[in-house]
This record gives structure tokens, sequence and C-alpha cells, in this order.
């Protein structure tokens, strides 16, 4: 009986499954923070605690999440879901799962994530975006590894091992009163911080040539290689996308190249460190901004891009709307007149 379960979950797991298979990544660098990223990683793989991986947006927090999996020995599946890109509705039910007849359109039970997750993990992106009821949900099923699927009254037990990623300062939400403290310290039992490009800046040529195989392979072209001066023009730029700024720019410049190699031209950086400005010296270093001034003007631009619109503005920001309305409110934000 008990395989028949666990043959059913998988096969649930591979039908609910939304997106394609990702290929799977490994921590590209020598830099200090990369190795102490890794230490981390070997040291939570042996244990089932809850981890906590935070930093900036395109940092590679769910390849930490993946290869803290790969690492744990764990038979069951990693199983992700990004809190931030479901409407809060239907979140419970995507993590919880619901019986027969628990709502409008429910014509059949659907098992929800911890428990396509049973022997495995459970990655939970974007953690800091739920909201206050599935916040207290999420922390029963972390006390008492149990749950119940939305229009039921069974305990269901899980032993789905939870790591969490979020590019928010959870302790500073709590405070605010938008997170619950007593969660914050369920998921923050072994923290992980993925530090954001600009301070490993020496990764970048082993990042380069790792993305370019990658990237070549997709477009179907020979694997390009980078001019001294592309990558001194790499190096000097500050970066606010992270990793994944710097594979798109690679990947535009790998198209458009003409011949196996990557010249300064087809570079198109965006604004931030300009390309043709001199290394910054420790007095000359431009302001730096909090994660919060900067996730405010980035969510003001696109609302003023789609003219307030805000089904549009999800979809550019890859948010639900309540999530997006919480920014408004959070920051002040004013909608264009329409």
């Amino acid at each position: 009986l008990l395989a028949n379960r666990r043959l059913s979950r998988e096969v649930e797991a591979l039908r609910q499954a939304q997106e394609p298979a990702r290929e799977e990544r490994d921590l590209i660098g020598r830099s200090s923070a990369m190795l102490t990223v890794s230490k981390e990683i070997a040291l939570s793989s042996g244990s089932d605690a809850t981890v906590l991986i935070t930093g900036e947006s395109g940092t590679g927090k769910e390849v930490v999440a993946r290869l803290i999996h790969q690492h744990s020995g764990r038979q069951g599946p990693f199983v992700a879901v990004n809190c931030a890109a479901i409407v809060d509705t239907l979140l419970e039910s995507e993590l919880f799962g619901h019986e027969k007849g628990a709502f409008t359109g429910a014509q059949a039970r659907k098992l929800g994530k911890f428990e396509l997750a049973q022997d495995g993990t459970l990655f939970l992106d974007e953690v800091g975006e739920l909201a206050p009821l599935l916040q207290a949900k999420l922390l029963r099923a972390l006390q008492e590894r149990e749950f119940e699927r939305v229009g039921g009254t069974q305990q269901i037990a899980t032993n789905a091992r939870v790591v969490a990623a979020t590019n928010r300062d959870l302790v500073a939400e709590a405070q605010a009163g938008r997170f619950r403290e007593d969660l914050v310290y369920s998921l923050d039992v072994i923290h992980i911080r993925m530090p954001p490009l600009r301070e490993r800046m020496e990764d970048i040529p082993l990042l380069a040539e790792a993305l370019l195989k990658r990237i070549a392979e997709r477009i179907r072209k020979p694997v390009p290689t980078l001019t001294p001066a592309s990558l001194e023009r790499l190096q000097r730029h500050d970066w606010p996308g992270n990793v994944r700024e710097l594979e798109n720019l690679l990947t535009q410049a790998a198209v458009h190249a003409r011949t196996p190699v990557i010249t300064p031209d087809l570079l198109a950086l965006t604004p931030g460190a300009p390309a043709n400005a001199p290394s910054p010296t420790p007095t000359a270093r431009r302001v730096l901004r909090t994660l919060d001034q900067v996730e405010a003007e980035h969510v003001q631009q696109v609302l003023d891009h789609t003219g307030g619109h805000k089904g549009r503005t999800c979809e550019i920001l890859g948010i639900s709307r309540p999530a997006l309305d919480r920014k408004i409110d959070k920051y002040g934000l004013k909608l264009p007149p329409r």
C-alpha cells in the first residue's frame, strides 16, 4: 500500500509539472564568498533542518537549494514553488492540496506540494511574499510536521524537508508586522547568504566561460570567446541583476555575434557602472541604495510603463496581484492617471 501510494505521488508530481526540467547547475566560482557558500551546502546537506537562503534576485538561490537536495541523499523529488507567482487564494491549495468539492471547480482531490515532496525537498521561493493566513498554516506544518488539505479534516503527516529562499530581510519584515516572527525562527534554522555578483567580481571569467558553453548549446552555435577588452568591460559593471543579468547579456551577445568572438560592442550593458568609466576607487564609489529602494523604484517604473495596468504589471514583474498591492501600499507608490 505504501509503495503504491508513493508511486501515485510520483505520477501526480510528473503530471502537475508546469515547467520543463531545468538543467542541473553547479556553483561556479573560487572567490572566498563562494567557498563559504559551498561549505554551508556541505554542512546543511547532512541534516534535515530547514534552510533559509537569502540574497538578491539572480544570485542563484534555487541552484543552492537543488544542490542541497542532490547531496542530501533523499529519495523523494525536488519540488519547487514560487510563492510570489501564484495568487494567494490558489497558493494554499498548491501547497497543501484540496479535497473534492472544497471550492467551486474542485472536481477531484488534488495533492499539494507538501505531499508530492514526501521523502524529498520542498523549495519555497520568495517565501517573504506569503499572506498572513498561509504563514500560519506553514508554521504549523513546520512545527507539527502535519497539515490538512483545503476542505479536509484528516491530518496528513509530512517528512518533506523545507528549503526556503527570499530577497527580503525577514527579521525587518517581522519587526514591521508583515511577517510572523515565529515563522522566521522556524525557517531560519540554517542560514545561507548568496553574495551578489559585485562582491565576487573575480569569478566573472569562470562564470562567463561556463555560461557561454551552455548558451552555445541552446542557440546551436560554436562556443564563443570573450576578447580581453570584453572581459574587462564585464568586470567593471556593477551587475544589479547579478548572474541572471550576466547570462542574459551573454546570450544576447552570442546570438548577435557573427564570429565566435564577442567584442565589447556586442555587450549592451544597462546603466550602472559605465563601461568606459575608470575602475572605481574606495573614495569614488557610487552611492549604494537599499534593496527596498531599488525595488520601489523598479515597481514604480513598471507601473508607469503599463499606465497603471496592474495585470500587465504583474506579468512583467512575475508576481501575483495581492503581492503587487502589498508593494504599492508598502512603498506608497502612485498609479499613473489612465
